[in-house]
């Protein structure tokens, strides 16, 4: 059962519209007046919090296929992450997704250019309640801010991962201030931002959601923060995790399937949810991870490259067959060329015969959730804190690496490791958080990601990559808007 479809009131999406086709960051003054007038009451505040949401779910592309601009929200960001891993490919070369996986990301990238749109317009409706949050009432002013500063949070910690330092706005702007919304803001002051943001919701927010911002979920993405921010905090980090293995309650399932397909289960910290077979609702990407039996609009999307396979066969235990499948002559081979995704399966399809696999009523109009913290990642993010960059024999580190293994059916005795290595734990982390856009951060935070990717780009022959991909392009529409405020990262 899904605890809140997110829908708005019209006049929340007539607030909302805050941007013309040209400068979408830019309030236009009749959207201000909307505002003033809307925010009246905490029942308004309430709605235009669920807004920053619907941002966050963004617009599944089966319903509005066009190519350009609509804000996808969460839906494609496994383009931008697992696609520029050594996780995950498109089947084919053809178009602007097929860009992801081979380096050659230009400026002009629509897919790129959404998501960047897409975590924007979360900040910006994050702010526009923090403008009026004194509307509410005042036994919720500070759990509101911190709900819209969480968010905010994790809409500038996907940027500056992504893209370096980005426009940093914290308030409502006019759209003549094109220094404040387009001028580059350093690295670690935006890692400042976000740091003071997740605080406030450690402080103030409680755990009576998983679809909606938590304390616990504050603490979880705060101590990513710390293990990823330039000026590394693995003891505040190392503090946060254990506070969450100790009060939060959260414990692994005991099943690894039903991480997926019991939504909201006792492993889930927070997810976007969706809603099946809703237009407005639903999501789309579960339908493109499917190829051999297409359901999607591309030809496949998040195709398991071959090494990934190898490490799974090796080291995932019980979640290999949870993980991915291969269909037709690809299920016959020890390493399957085009296996497919099957974490997310639309609505838990059923694929048992494999030359058949059936994937529901409308695939393309999917209900899965999207998983963005789940506890078996704090887990593991603990040992990476103990271990403070470096190996370790500490028991607490190994025991948390170990309780994600003994899940996954290794023995607690047998496969325990006296030293727990840097190695060690990005493999459980690869197997365990496969397909979930975790794979890219952690090697840019482990520090390996030039060695890993660029080993991985020569043996796949992707002969554009080097140092410079590690990061996207601006995209050039923002460049173009900002009149050269805006500057581009090295190409």
């Amino acid at each position: 059962m899904k605890y809140i479809k997110f829908l708005i009131f019209a006049i929340t999406g007539a607030m909302f519209i805050s941007c013309d086709t040209d400068e979408f960051l830019n309030p236009l003054p009749d959207s201000v007046i909307v505002a003033d007038s809307f925010f009246e009451s905490d029942e308004d505040v309430l709605a235009g919090i669920i807004g920053i949401y619907d941002a966050l779910q963004g617009v599944n592309e089966n319903t509005e296929s066009s190519s350009a601009r609509y804000n996808r929200g969460v839906q494609l960001e496994y383009l931008l992450t697992e696609h520029r891993s050594d996780n995950t490919r498109s089947k084919t070369l053809e178009g602007s997704r097929a860009d992801f996986h081979r380096f050659i990301v230009e400026p002009d990238n629509i897919q790129s250019e959404d998501y960047y749109q897409s975590m924007y317009e979360i900040i910006f409706r994050a702010n526009t309640v923090l403008k009026y949050i004194e509307n509410a009432d005042a036994t919720n002013i500070n759990k509101y801010t911190a709900e819209a500063k969480f968010l905010r949070a994790y809409a500038y910690f996907n940027l500056v991962r992504l893209y370096g330092g980005v426009p940093l706005v914290t308030t409502v702007v006019g759209a003549d201030e094109k220094e404040l919304l387009f001028t580059r803001i350093e690295e670690a002051i935006v890692y400042e931002q976000i740091v003071s943001d997740l605080q406030e919701g450690v402080t103030h927010l409680d755990n009576a959601h998983k679809s909606r911002a938590s304390k616990v979920a504050a603490q979880a993405l705060l101590a990513k923060v710390y293990l990823t921010q330039p000026s590394r905090e693995y003891g505040l980090a190392k503090q946060l995790c254990e506070d969450v293995i100790s009060t939060s309650g959260l414990v692994l399932e005991a099943n690894y399937r039903n991480v997926f397909y019991n939504e909201l289960n006792n492993e889930i910290i927070f997810a976007v949810q969706y809603l099946s077979g809703n237009p407005e609702e639903s999501q789309g990407f579960s339908s493109e991870f499917t190829s051999y039996k297409r359901q999607g609009r591309q030809d496949g999307l998040n195709i398991v490259n071959p090494n990934l396979i190898e490490d799974f066969i090796a080291f995932g235990g019980n979640r290999t067959g949870v993980s991915y499948a291969a269909f037709g002559d690809d299920a016959h081979l020890p390493i399957p060329e085009n296996a497919e995704v099957i974490k997310f399966l639309p609505d838990g399809s059923d694929i048992s015969d494999t030359n058949l696999p059936t994937y529901g009523g409308s695939p393309s109009l999917a209900g899965n959730d999207w998983i963005i913290l789940r506890y078996s990642d704090v887990l593991l993010m603990h040992a990476e804190a103990t271990m403070a960059g470096g190996d370790t024999s500490d028991s607490n580190a190994i025991n948390s690496y170990m309780e994600v293994r003994v899940r996954a059916g290794f023995d607690a005795i047998a496969d325990r490791p006296s030293v727990l290595t840097v190695d060690a734990l990005l493999l459980e982390r690869r197997v365990e958080l496969a397909f979930e856009n975790h794979r890219f951060f952690d090697l840019l935070r482990l520090g390996i990601a030039h060695d890993v990717l660029g080993a991985h780009a020569t043996a796949m022959g992707y002969t554009s990559y080097n140092m410079r991909r590690l990061l996207l392009p601006i995209p050039a529409r923002e460049i173009n808007l900002s009149d050269g405020i805006l500057t581009q990262n090295p190409q």
